[in-house]
Formats: C-alpha cells, structure tokens, sequence
C-alpha cells in the first residue's frame, strides 16, 4: 500500500516540482526539449539493449540453461521504457539505471539474489505450497498428496508435475 501511494501520488508532486524548478533555470521550452529529447534517446536505449537481451535468452534457452538473469533484465528493461517515456527527470534517471547494461546487470543480480533467498526460506511460492498438519500428511481436501482419501478411492485432486529422463541410453540398449 506504501509503494502504490508513492507511486501515485509522491512521485508525480516531485516529478512536478523538479520539473518547475528545471524550468526556472533553463526555460520552459527547453525543458520540454530536454523532456522529449530524453524520451527519445530512452526508447533508442530500450530498443537495442531489448534486442541483446532478447538474443541472451535465445541462446541460454537454445543450450538448455534456464535464462533467469536475462529474463529480469528484459523485464527490467520494459520497466525502463515505462519510465523513459513518462515525462519527468526522476523517472528518467531510474528508467536509464535500468536501461544501461552494466547499472541493470547489478540491480538484476541483486533482485535474482533476493528472490532465491526468498524462496530457500519458503516465503515465496508461485505455484504451490503445501502446509504439512501435525501428522505430517499434507493438508489438502480428500486426503494426502497422492489424491487419494484414506479409504483408497481418488479424491479428484490433481497433481501435476514435470520429468526429465537422467538414465543414458546404455541402460536403455541394454534393456532390449
């Protein structure tokens, strides 16, 4: 609630008065040069720092790694456009740390690094979290986590779930 009323309602009054007090200093019409002209070297920024960071993530996808850094900085960078293009000088300032590769490198580091700490401590879980009751079943409707209740009948629940065959295919000659 905090972020949103600082988002919406602290940042426009400052973005204001910077640009008012910027205006004083150099002219109304060249602030509105500088205004624009930042929006435009912003999405110029965006567009090509977009396209290498889209191209990262082709590439660790097509090696079978998980683009997780790149993925934030994509994301980071589509904040920065958002930003870049909202009038003002302190959104321009925040929107270029997120735009230039090495300030978005540190800042996506250090967000990746957050959310594994998060997540090792089990505060976070974008899919599912199951509470263990005090006989250690899981606390789900009908039963324990196979679907099935207690008398043996399926509960309708369904657990879904991804594999990835680790045997080599030696094992698997051997077997025919």
């Amino acid at each position: 609630m905090l972020f949103l009323f600082i988002l919406f309602v602290v940042l426009p009054i400052t973005e204001i008065m910077v640009i008012i007090n910027v205006s004083d200093s150099i002219g109304g019409w060249n602030t509105f040069a500088l205004v624009v002209f930042t929006a435009f070297l912003g999405a110029f920024f965006v567009k090509r720092e977009g396209i290498a960071t889209l191209q990262k993530v082709q590439l660790k996808a097509s090696q079978g790694d998980l683009p997780g850094k790149e993925l934030i900085e994509g994301i980071m960078l589509l904040v920065a456009g958002v930003l870049l293009v909202t009038p003002g000088f302190i959104t321009d300032i925040l929107g270029l740390a997120f735009t230039f590769p090495v300030s978005r490198k540190l800042i996506a580091a250090s967000f990746l690094k957050h959310l594994i700490e998060k997540q090792q401590q089990g505060q976070s879980s974008f899919y599912f979290q199951f509470n263990q009751t005090r006989t250690g079943g899981f606390n789900q409707p009908g039963g324990g986590a196979s679907g099935f209740d207690s008398s043996g009948s399926q509960s309708g629940e369904t657990i879904e779930g991804e594999y990835q065959d680790k045997s080599d295919n030696d094992d698997k000659n051997r077997l025919n």
